[in-house]
């Protein structure tokens, strides 16, 4: 199906199929709000049993409708729906809208009703919204092919895009109560052809759109959202809420990266590539929304806090820290100012504690001395009510200064009665308003995020480098890996040397007399480790000795580790040791791949060695990674940090380390059969001096 979602969003007329004349049904609803919207194109009713509805006639059949025939709206039992877009292509109608429930969502014949409307609208290259939706409104064109309760949106510059109709109807009397307007919102429903994907460029492509929302249960295609999302974010910003958090089953893994890689690790690290702000709750994301629709973006972290109390003013200064922007530091001219005009009891530090006498000329003044401060990017107004003066008042003062700034202002006005008219000044002034000074400061914290972001992410791959890909795919297509998916050692080291990762080799012993003959030819000290593919983690069962420095040692430990795994799993099969050489003591991190359902491949990094998972010290990233993400990835952990240097950690060789995780990521990404690559521990050296991957373990897809 290739044609274009413009009947939807501006189309020439539109046609209800299942209106009602009885006020209690959705039909009747629906009528209503495509009359009551005022969308000024034709408008057509059809129901077999004709009559009159709202002053005009009631078709009785689709084919009957009179050109224009740009969109139908379909809300009638769902049985009768594939005759129905049977009649819409007769007729020539290419935008469908099925509001019906009685589809996939309850399962059986639901799910052959659903597939035989995608099969006849295939036909006749129809373009479907649902079904089981409430359909899309635009609140400047405008139209309201809705069943919901009115009054509808007020115009504004926020669109909604949702996978939940119910929630559709909380946010559009939200933001009544809230004071801003929305501009465009699609239900989606079953998803049965467009997708959340499909309008992301339709629903930003709207010069009244400024922030795009969406409420997402899941993504129907994760990879082309991604590509879809990075284009519409260079231009508007986009915030997710993405529901579902929590899975009450596990997938099958074998390795801690597989542990580890959760769905929302991987929704979270296509987020970022995306330059998609991730909010945790629907208050938070229509907050972001407000602020990101209303504000400039700042030119930098440093905040100015405006406040007539104390406290409300240290609550906002601790807010502000957490969340990575800085207190500004006022230049000597600015409080000298502030001094001229303030009580000499006022704190002119930040925050700027102008006390409880506070007046709505001192609030304006002072705002406008800190925006003139060139160390100030962005000022934090806290109000509560003032004991002398009103809030609307102040409100006033303030709101042409703010309105003629290219710096932005958030308000946390605090109370609620004494406050509302206050309130309504500022909202009609579309001025970001918030009742405590912790939202305010996550305001312009997405304010400075969105500014700071690097939404041109998609060309600046980290180039692997010259890798061997065809010598790979030889390597699989012989490949015999065990019961559990996993590839010999020998097939692993192949796979490491044709991508360019360093591995320090190894070589299986089947019994002791092996083990010291491979030992004498590495050189002392060696490692041994057990060989058994039926233990996942050698640690755990006392499979690895280290710095084994005489023919002895290695006849001694390659029985003790025979010894170990039979005590600790009776039933597994010995193959016999890896040795392995004893190289210098480094700092030791893990590196892997996983592939995930929705996104393909995922690279991680973190902190290695046996307590990965207990740690938690991980990050993930899309894979191949680019540069943003290699400085996520550094940056965002503790093993990352380290290698610049700490205490008794020396700067170890991150450059080598980014390299490998380029290599990694192209692995994972060229050969989607390999489930999970883990290099665990990744030993990195001083700088200058390399990383060697210590243990590797590969398992293919079964």
């Amino acid at each position: 199906m290739t044609t274009s979602l413009q009947a939807f969003f501006d189309p020439k007329s539109v046609a209800i199929v299942g209106v009602s004349q009885d006020p209690k049904k959705l039909g009747y609803g629906l009528a209503r709000n495509l009359i009551n919207s005022d969308y000024q194109g034709a408008i057509h009713f059809v129901n077999p049993r004709g009559g009159m509805l709202f002053d005009r006639h009631i078709l009785n059949d689709i084919t009957s409708i009179p050109d224009p025939a740009d969109l139908a709206v379909l809300l009638i039992p769902a049985p009768f729906v594939p005759d129905a877009i049977e009649e819409c292509g007769q007729r020539g109608i290419k935008a469908v809208v099925i509001a019906s429930g009685g589809f996939r969502e309850v399962g059986g014949e639901g799910i052959a009703l659903e597939e035989k409307c995608l099969e006849v609208a295939a036909r006749y290259d129809i373009r479907l919204i649902g079904p089981n939706c409430i359909g899309l409104l635009d609140t400047h064109l405008p139209i309201d092919t809705t069943f919901l309760p009115p009054p509808g949106p007020q115009p504004g510059h926020v669109a909604f895009v949702s996978h939940s109709g119910a929630i559709c109807a909380a946010v559009i009397d939200w933001a009544r109560g809230q004071g801003f307007g929305l501009s465009r919102l699609v239900s989606l429903g079953n998803q049965a052809d467009i997708t959340e994907t499909d309008v992301l460029a339709s629903v930003a492509d709207d010069k009244y759109t400024r922030v795009l929302t969406m409420y997402l249960e899941g993504l129907s295609d994760g990879r082309r959202f991604v590509e879809e999302a990075s284009k519409v974010s260079l231009e508007k910003p986009i915030i997710a809420l993405k529901v579902g958090r929590f899975e009450s089953g596990q997938k099958a893994v074998a390795s801690h990266t597989g542990a580890l890689a959760g769905a929302e690790h991987a929704f979270n690290a296509a987020f970022r590539r995306a330059c998609v702000i991730r909010a945790e709750s629907s208050e938070e994301m229509f907050d972001w929304a407000r602020a990101l629709a209303w504000c400039p973006l700042p030119k930098g972290p440093n905040v100015a806090v405006l406040t007539n109390a104390g406290g409300p003013g240290v609550t906002a200064a601790d807010a502000l820290e957490a969340l990575g922007l800085n207190m500004a530091s006022l230049q000597l001219e600015t409080t000298q100012r502030l001094e001229a005009i303030l009580p000499p009891a006022a704190s002119l530090g930040n925050p700027v504690d102008m006390l409880a006498s506070a007046s709505p000329d001192q609030y304006a003044n002072s705002l406008q001395i800190l925006l003139d401060d060139p160390g100030v990017d962005s000022v934090l107004v806290i109000l509560p009510p003032p004991p002398m003066y009103t809030s609307a008042g102040v409100a006033n003062a303030m709101i042409p200064i703010i309105q003629t700034s290219d710096k932005p202002v958030v308000l946390a006005l605090m109370g609620e009665r004494l406050i509302q008219e206050a309130v309504e000044r500022l909202r009609s002034a579309r001025i970001p308003e918030y009742r405590f000074p912790e939202r305010a400061a996550s305001a312009l914290h997405v304010l400075w995020q969105r500014e700071n972001s690097i939404c041109d992410k998609h060309d600046k791959q980290i180039n692997a480098g010259k890798v061997d890909a065809k010598l790979v795919k030889t390597l699989l297509s012989k490949a015999q890996p065990g019961n559990d998916g996993f590839l010999s050692q020998e097939t692993v080291a192949q796979i490491m040397d044709a991508y360019n990762i360093p591995i320090l080799s190894m070589q299986l012993a089947r019994n002791a007399e092996e083990a010291v003959e491979i030992a004498q030819k590495i050189g002392f000290p060696v490692v041994l480790k057990l060989a058994s593919p039926d233990v996942a983690h050698k640690s755990d069962v006392g499979g690895v000795l280290v710095d084994l420095s005489s023919k002895s040692e290695v006849e001694k430990g390659f029985f003790e580790i025979l010894q170990n795994v039979q005590d600790a799993r009776p039933g597994a099969k010995f193959m016999g040791g890896h040795v392995q050489r004893m190289i210098p003591q480094g700092q030791e991190v893990i590196v892997g791949a996983v592939q995930d359902p929705q996104f393909g491949a995922l690279v991680m990094f973190g902190s290695g060695g046996v307590d990965v998972e207990g740690l938690g010290d991980v990050a993930f990233a899309l894979a191949p990674i680019i540069e943003d993400d290699a400085e996520y990835l550094i940056n965002s952990t503790w093993a990352g940090k380290k290698l610049t240097g700490f205490r008794s950690h020396a700067p170890a060789d991150k450059e080598a380390v980014i390299d490998v995780l380029a290599r990694l990521g192209q692995l994972a990404a060229d050969f989607p059969e390999l489930a999970e690559i883990e290099i665990n521990p990744l030993r990195v050296m001083p700088e200058g001096q390399g990383v060697y991957a210590v243990d590797v373990r590969v398992r293919m897809a079964q």
